[in-house]
């Protein structure tokens, strides 16, 4: 435990007793599927919850009723990618990796017959930000109208380059799993390592999580949009090292450079909200004013809050998969609970 729950160190924390302990009470008795939630802030645990909820793992179909607690792992779904973008920061400052301008079909020649058109113009950085141009339907994730589906199979680069361009690279947000599983096959490649392997030695270890799994499609590769199980706690201490800007316990695992880097506004992602290196971005009104958020974003529910400006950190899991209502509600708790901060 980083802390407990008592009316004191709520108080120390900056929050008002009243207003988070509201927030609390409707995430704990409410009708939303929730089933963990972990708030930091300076660094120390301010609250920690879990319920009743249902749940269905990755390849499961039915929902099943649970009792989460403070050991379970759970699904982090595509908070999964904001991880790849850590792991993708961490090899680039070791200079394990391409550049970020680097051409992506560069990297892959054996695709030199689909460079044309502007495809070959699709660079790292493009795939960090989500806007490689190239045509992609991720809307109802789960269902067979999709194409995040076949990544459970397919080869990635040709299967991601075989798509027509709908915009030129570097215009347009259109969020791509693929994306994130070419950048996760080049992190092994260059690395030497396997992704998982990768991710423990150089940020999961040092972090101090030691629980925690990566699920791993048809084809036995490790699901990079999708795969991780963490526990709440450790999802939350994520966040703290993003906050500390890739500082953890004295050592500097990744630059402030790069972290910064990485949670600054790239693109619109025409639903009010920004997008980074892998992160979402967003406003909450806090202290009579607004400040922004970064985020990891998962379906069901699954998020990561990280506000720099308030030093706060807000895990949160839930099990309402391709639910469009759950991000309402994920906002919701968000609000209250930045709301309840006074100083």
């Amino acid at each position: 435990m980083l802390g407990d729950t008592s009316a004191a160190p709520v108080q120390q924390a900056g929050f008002n007793t009243r207003r988070l302990g509201e927030a609390l009470a409707e995430f704990a008795s409410g009708p939303v599927n929730f089933h963990g939630l972990v708030i930091l802030r300076h660094g120390v645990l301010v609250a920690e919850s879990y319920r009743t909820g249902r749940d269905r793992g990755l390849y499961q179909l039915l929902l099943r009723k649970r009792r989460f607690d403070a050991s379970q792992l759970h699904d982090m779904r595509s908070v999964t990618r904001s991880v790849i973008g850590l792991l993708w920061g961490i090899a680039a400052t070791q200079g394990k990796v391409p550049g970020m301008d680097t051409p992506v079909m560069a990297l892959y020649p054996e695709l030199k017959r689909l460079a044309l058109r502007g495809k070959e113009t699709v660079t790292v950085r493009h795939l960090l930000t989500n806007t490689c141009g190239l045509s992609w339907r991720e809307i109802n994730a789960g269902t067979l109208f999709n194409h995040e589906l076949r990544l459970y199979w397919r080869t990635y680069a040709p299967y991601l380059f075989r798509r027509p361009l709908a915009t030129p690279p570097g215009m347009r947000f259109n969020y791509n799993g693929c994306c994130t599983s070419l950048l996760a096959e080049l992190l092994a490649k260059h690395t030497g390592m396997t992704l998982t392997e990768f991710a423990r030695i150089h940020l999961f270890e040092p972090l101090g999580i030691t629980q925690w799994e990566w699920r791993k499609d048809l084809r036995g590769r490790p699901l990079a949009f999708s795969g991780l199980r963490l526990r709440p706690a450790d999802l939350a201490r994520i966040g703290q090292f993003v906050l500390q800007r890739g500082q953890w316990q004295g050592r500097q695992l990744l630059p402030a450079a790069w972290v910064d880097e990485a949670i600054r506004p790239h693109v619109d992602t025409g639903d009010g909200r920004q997008y980074g290196y892998h992160w979402w971005l967003g406003k909450v009104d806090a202290i009579g004013r607004p400040h922004q958020w970064v985020g990891a974003i998962g379906n069901g529910g699954q998020r990561l809050y990280i506000v720099p400006a308030l030093d706060l950190a807000v895990a949160i899991t839930a099990g309402a998969y391709n639910s469009h209502a759950i991000s309402q509600h994920c906002t919701a708790l968000l609000k209250k609970i930045a709301a309840a901060v006074e100083h």
